[in-house]
């Protein structure tokens, strides 16, 4: 299963690189676009959700990393302005050509 990171620019200035153990946050954010934190919150936490059971599902385990990604997430969003922007600055690896579609 493929992992990935996504960095963002919190409305603070902070630069964060957060990890996924799947490439599903394709699905749910796009490089260059803004999210109200709150918003950015709700689409991370349900994403990296998704890859926890994406790993449940192929290794017989919860993936705890991506729980724990998005704890952190909400956590940071809860200090901040829930309509402040956050700025998806980079998605590594890119998307596969033939999941693009």
């Amino acid at each position: 299963m493929p992992e990935m990171t996504f960095t963002v620019r919190w409305p603070d200035g902070r630069v964060e690189e957060c990890y996924s153990p799947s490439l599903v946050m394709w699905d749910h954010l796009q490089v260059g676009a803004e999210y109200p934190v709150g918003d950015f919150a709700a689409r991370a936490s349900a994403a990296l959700e998704e890859a926890g059971e994406r790993v449940r599902a192929r290794y017989g385990f919860l993936c705890t990393s991506a729980l724990a990604q998005a704890e952190a997430i909400r956590g940071r969003a809860a200090a901040l302005d829930a309509a402040a922007p956050v700025r998806v600055l980079a998605m590594a690896p890119p998307l596969p050509v033939e999941a693009r579609s």
